[in-house]
């Protein structure tokens, strides 16, 4: 996903967000509204790309292991 369908999704997820200051839940508008959505928007872009790393080092392992026979048992046996 693209940060800008990121925003999109929240947007249309959350029509309508609030915060709290002083004990006081303001609606917000304009453009905090609109910083509200591209902070949420940013936290789970990279959120995405972390998760996206971590799956693409699996799997790089997960082939090395396979294309050397082993399990990841054994190959930790390897290293100690």
């Amino acid at each position: 996903m693209t940060k800008n369908e990121l925003i999109a999704q929240c947007k249309f997820e959350n029509p309508k967000m609030f915060s709290t200051i002083n004990g006081e839940q303001i609606e917000l508008t304009g453009a905090d509204y609109e910083a509200a959505c591209e902070a949420w928007a940013e936290m789970r872009f990279q959120q995405l790309n972390t998760q996206a790393e971590l799956d693409d080092k699996a799997i790089a392992k997960i082939a090395l292991l396979s294309k050397l026979g082993i399990t990841e048992e054994e190959a930790q046996l390897l290293l100690s």
